[in-house]
């Protein structure tokens, strides 16, 4: 049986917990009493500029040039917030090849689940090659501003889906190819559902959140570890990426001693040796404000309360929508076959990139520029087909 958590404990007491926590599960961090670091010490070495700094570092290494700014938006008010004194946020928007492009219609680039901007430097050169890119951090991640949002499920995904339509009235854009990954591939198909007249095509790669929850648990597509599933219980109360702050000075090479494939998925473009991990923690190791949201809108482990699949059923037949998936993901690709049966006539195509994971644009980034790019070029000949008429 998991551990129980003591209610009272206090911000230094729950830091100590989660701590061990990961040191039981790393066996590596050493031992240590966090508590005894505050308040005299930043416990978390994260800072916003330190995360401006770590982007800057990988996106130095784009040929193309490119624009950041924050953009100011200020969400609808039919939308409840839990914090309507801040009337307005900031999203932090990378744009290239805005002036002259050969298309005229625009790529919009939507993150997932702990990610940025920085995350798609081995596909922004290429996806801007043709056409106006927009990349944005989302809404409580990254460099965007990080607000309260609701604990309950469909208030928080509204909230996403409020600040991204507010953000594109901000960029005056009319009509835009959307494409997301994970939690973004979601909040891009919620986006296309409220908006569809603004979708060009829908992008979904390696989609979090399409299929129900199972009732039997045997019906899961992989099993779950044991160890995995006795730290999600004990965990359950904090935000997904609590062990990470509560690694403080060592959340860095936490980052590292996960996830040591993510040097090599970017290696063959970015040369200094931490680059994406120091990028990675500094996303994550910064207030939980979508992270927050993300929490309320899952259940269980990890399953969307909301689900996707049956939801898309509703959408625009108008829309097209591509899937593109790793076929060593372990996201389930079979229940988009179920969303492709129940668009009928709509255009919906399902790919598998041979070798690829979860993070398809930097596991296979050639393969995936190339399949991305002529989905677009598809989009320009049909538009260019209805021109003519």
């Amino acid at each position: 049986m998991a551990a129980a958590i003591p209610a009272s404990l206090n911000p230094a007491g729950i830091t100590t917990f989660c701590y061990s926590i990961f040191r039981a599960a790393t066996g590596w961090l050493p031992s240590f009493s966090p508590a005894s670091w505050m308040p005299s010490l930043r416990w978390v070495p994260t800072s916003d500029e330190a995360l401006a700094a770590a982007e800057r570092t990988i996106l130095a290494y784009l040929k193309t040039p490119y624009e950041g700014k924050f953009i100011t938006v200020v969400p609808d008010d039919s939308v409840t917030r839990p914090d309507p004194s801040k009337a307005s946020h900031r999203i932090w928007t990378v744009s290239m090849n805005t002036e002259q492009p050969i298309s005229e219609t625009p790529i919009v680039l939507v993150h997932g689940f702990g990610g940025g901007v920085g995350m798609w430097a081995q596909n922004l050169d290429a996806l801007a090659s043709r056409r106006p890119l927009y990349a944005f951090d989302v809404l409580g991640f990254g460099q965007s501003s990080r607000p309260a949002f609701s604990t309950i499920a469909e208030t928080a995904e509204s909230q996403f889906i409020d600040s991204m339509e507010a953000w594109r009235k901000e960029m005056k854009l009319s009509k835009f190819i959307l494409l997301g990954h994970s939690l973004g591939a979601f909040l891009a198909a919620s986006y296309s559902l409220k908006y569809p007249e603004h979708v060009r095509h829908l992008i979904m790669v390696d989609p979090w959140g399409l299929p129900e929850r199972p009732l039997d648990k045997d019906q899961q597509k992989l099993p779950i570890p044991f160890w995995i599933r006795t730290a999600a219980a004990v965990l359950q109360p904090f935000n997904p990426l609590a062990g990470l702050r509560a690694a403080g000075p060592w959340g860095p090479r936490l980052v590292g001693r996960f996830r040591p494939d993510l040097q090599r998925k970017f290696s063959t473009m970015i040369a200094e040796e931490n680059a994406i991990f120091d990028y990675i923690y500094h996303c994550n190791a910064q207030a939980p404000s979508g992270e927050s949201a993300f929490k309320a809108m899952t259940g269980g482990f990890g399953w969307a309360k909301s689900p996707m699949s049956g939801r898309m059923t509703t959408m625009a037949s108008h829309v097209p929508v591509s899937f593109i998936y790793g076929s060593r993901s372990w996201i389930d690709h079979n229940v988009a076959y179920t969303v492709k049966d129940s668009r009928n006539d709509a255009f919906t195509e399902i790919i598998l990139v041979s070798g690829a994971g979860h993070h398809v644009y930097a596991d296979k980034p050639a393969e995936f520029n190339d399949l991305v790019g002529k989905i677009c070029r598809r989009v320009d000949d049909e538009d260019a087909k209805k021109s003519k008429i």
